[in-house]
């Protein structure tokens, strides 16, 4: 038995068969730099998919600031201390009002279970409007609610779920206007749908992006058509940023600016320690302030020095290697590229996604628009083999997911269209 073998073996051992796992011959990942790493064999991959290394693998600012601090002091947050604070006021400075001010937590999903903790605060309702194939983590609630997967627990009666557009497949001849009205209106009869059962409405919890959804392009004006309905309802919006946030998408820091809305809540996850476990809400300060006063919130190690630490780093970098001009400016060359070869490859059904945030969707049939799933598994599998890790995502899970570090350059970009048509060529 290989030393691969054995390792997935004793992994399956004490960590469950059914631990997620990437492609039919799992990597055995040991180090990382930049948009690279290395297996155990010591064969490099491009990296194309991780977005928890934000500014890049083991970036020395980042590692730098995490060992000076965790070589100083690390505890949690019922002291004083300037960097969280300083940290705080960096962060929320990047939003717009009135979201001044910010809860840290350790991961997405704490971030957007006390989010919606925070909504039915506010609201005084407990319904819950998700789309209806999505993720927003893995607690009792969110687990529930989640609809791009199967999960255990009941899809509760507090929730909805809906459909979000995707102009290649839903337009139809219809403008985006009409569009945006045609799917708007579902988020209206999901809130008549509640009130029907007694159940006041708290929050629409959607990413701008609808990342998992597979990055349909945007239709003008459906957000805030959507987001209008559920304030009118006494809902508020909670915007989830895991995927969309810091800069991803090279023409706004956040995702929801792209949309012309100002949640009244936004969460945030995984890019944001770049690897290091630190999270978020960022909401109004009357908010936070009235809610624990009702309710004591505290996370033990949510915001604690180091991971401040690595947070400000991450802020450092975003802003002095010009990374929101490289995600806009690489994004567009790789886009161009991308419709290149669909000019090419009848498989690919289009192209999708902004910034460093893009994808393909693989299809059967051009006419009947086919998803072909298969194929695209296969296409995933094939890239690895050739060096370079990305996967799949959409309601079909035919849409190669693309979504690098933010260091990711033209050349990185290059090597990545090269090897995705070699792979496409051999089938």
């Amino acid at each position: 038995m290989s030393d691969d073998a054995a390792l997935l073996e004793r992994r399956f051992r004490v960590m469950g068969r059914n631990a997620p796992l990437f492609y039919d011959r799992p990597v055995h990942l040991v180090r990382g730099h930049g948009v690279w790493v290395e297996d155990a064999d010591g064969r490099r991959y491009l990296d194309v998919y991780n977005n928890v290394p934000h500014v890049g693998h083991c970036h020395p600012h980042v590692v730098e600031a995490i060992a000076r601090q965790a070589a100083t002091l690390n505890l949690h947050t019922r002291y004083l201390h300037e960097t969280v604070v300083a940290y705080a006021e960096r962060l929320t400075a990047t939003f717009a009002e009135p979201l001044d001010a910010a809860v840290f937590t350790c991961s997405g999903t704490e971030s957007n279970e006390l989010a919606l903790r925070l909504a039915r605060y506010r609201s005084g309702g407990r319904g819950i409007i998700v789309s209806d194939f999505s993720y927003h983590g893995n607690s009792e609630t969110l687990a529930a609610v989640t609809t791009c997967f199967p999960v255990p627990e009941p899809f509760p009666v507090f929730a909805r779920k809906v459909p979000v557009p995707d102009p290649y497949r839903d337009r139809q001849g219809r403008d985006d206007g009409a569009l945006g009205d045609l799917f708007a209106a579902k988020i209206a009869e999901a809130v008549r749908s509640l009130k029907a059962e007694g159940i006041p409405l708290a929050a629409l919890l959607i990413d701008t992006l609808f990342a998992n959804e597979g990055l349909p392009e945007p239709v003008p004006g459906y957000v805030a058509k959507a987001v209008a309905i559920v304030h009118e309802a006494g809902g508020q919006f909670i915007c989830d940023e895991v995927q969309a946030g810091f800069g991803r998408t090279g023409d706004a820091m956040w995702g929801h600016q792209l949309s012309g809305v100002t949640p009244d809540i936004v969460t945030l996850g995984k890019p944001m320690g770049n690897g290091h476990p630190l999270a978020g809400v960022i909401a109004p300060a009357e908010l936070i302030d009235s809610f624990g006063k009702a309710a004591t919130y505290f996370n033990t190690f949510g915001g604690n020095p180091v991971s401040a630490a690595a947070g400000m780093a991450v802020l450092d970098v975003i802003e002095d290697e010009g990374l929101l001009e490289n995600s806009r400016r690489v994004g567009a060359h790789v886009r161009a590229g991308l419709e290149r070869l669909m000019a090419r490859y009848p498989i690919i059904g289009n192209v999708r996604g902004r910034g460093l945030f893009f994808g393909i969707e693989i299809i059967a049939d051009a006419g009947e628009k086919t998803p072909d799933p298969a194929l695209t598994k296969r296409l995933v599998n094939m890239m690895r083999d050739r060096g370079v890790l990305l996967s799949r995502i959409g309601r079909y899970d035919n849409i190669l997911k693309m979504r690098p570090p933010m260091v990711f350059t033209t050349a990185d970009a290059d090597l990545l269209l090269a090897t995705l048509d070699n792979a496409l060529a051999a089938l």
